[in-house]
């Protein structure tokens, strides 16, 4: 059953989750970037996706995700977040529900056989709020122009049309607008790259949970469940951060979340 009472959740069974990176990057400041292959806790990721015709579904199990523990049939929920960092910046948390990549600059692929990712959506069939990004996998040289055709929060055709991006260094990330009047996304069918010269990227489906900002160096803050207004987290969810940094230094970011589950 849902926690839906206060009572519920302090009779709820807590886990913590830990994320914090101690390698470094350097960035361009204000802009998000991934850090997801850098050393720390859990340990460095791989960027390439390694499957561009399919894509896949990543879970916490795979490299560069905190592990979470099975849930048992009950349900999950994000219900605080302590958090701090050696320097001043943003942390966006979402659950990495699809990706595929990594593509080159110059890419025209139409996925097939697409696996689903319906399992972890909240409320079942409601593919809104989900958004569409791009992960720069190696730099590019030359401004990366894509375009992504892809069915929309209703199973209905989409397409972004051209999108001028940037020459975007490795690790920079970019959400990319999805077409007039469309709230979300429920699968990627096409990729098209064209202008840059050198480059390779991942696209992504990302399911936003929290976002919380370190104000001075090394500050930080906790979000109780009120402010991270708990969201449903799965004993899968692939777990994945955005840092926007104030300078071009990641610093020492952490996170540890409290995951209630009842």
């Amino acid at each position: 059953m849902p926690i839906a009472t206060l009572d519920g959740y302090i009779g709820a069974s807590k886990y913590r989750l830990t994320w914090m990176k101690t390698g470094t990057r350097t960035l361009v400041a204000a802009m998000p970037y991934t850090i997801f292959d850098i050393a720390g806790s859990p340990g460095a990721g791989t960027l390439n996706i390694g499957n561009t015709a399919n894509g896949l579904v990543p879970v916490d199990s795979n490299n560069g995700y905190p592990s979470i523990p099975t849930f048992g049939g009950q349900n999950g929920y994000l219900s605080r977040v302590e958090f701090g960092s050696s320097v001043p910046c943003c942390f966006d948390l979402y659950d990495r529900l699809f990706a595929a990549g990594a593509y080159a600059f110059d890419a025209n692929v139409t996925l097939a056989s697409q696996p689903s990712f319906a399992s972890r959506l909240p409320n079942a069939g409601i593919y809104n709020g989900l958004q569409l990004w791009i992960e720069a996998v190696t730099a590019f040289t030359g401004v990366l122009n894509i375009q992504i055709n892809y069915l929309d929060q209703d199973g209905n055709a989409g397409d972004t049309g051209v999108v001028a991006t940037l020459a975007l260094p490795i690790g920079r990330c970019c959400q990319i607008p999805l077409a007039a009047g469309d709230s979300g996304i429920q699968q990627i069918n096409r990729v098209q790259g064209t202008v840059a010269t050198v480059g390779t990227f991942n696209v992504m489906i990302l399911r936003p949970l929290w976002f919380g900002r370190v104000i001075t160096a090394n500050g930080g803050d906790v979000h109780d469940l009120l402010r991270t207004g708990f969201p449903r987290i799965f004993d899968n969810s692939a777990l994945y951060v955005l840092l926007y940094a104030d300078s071009t230094a990641v610093g020492l970011p952490d996170l540890t979340l409290q995951v209630a589950v009842g």
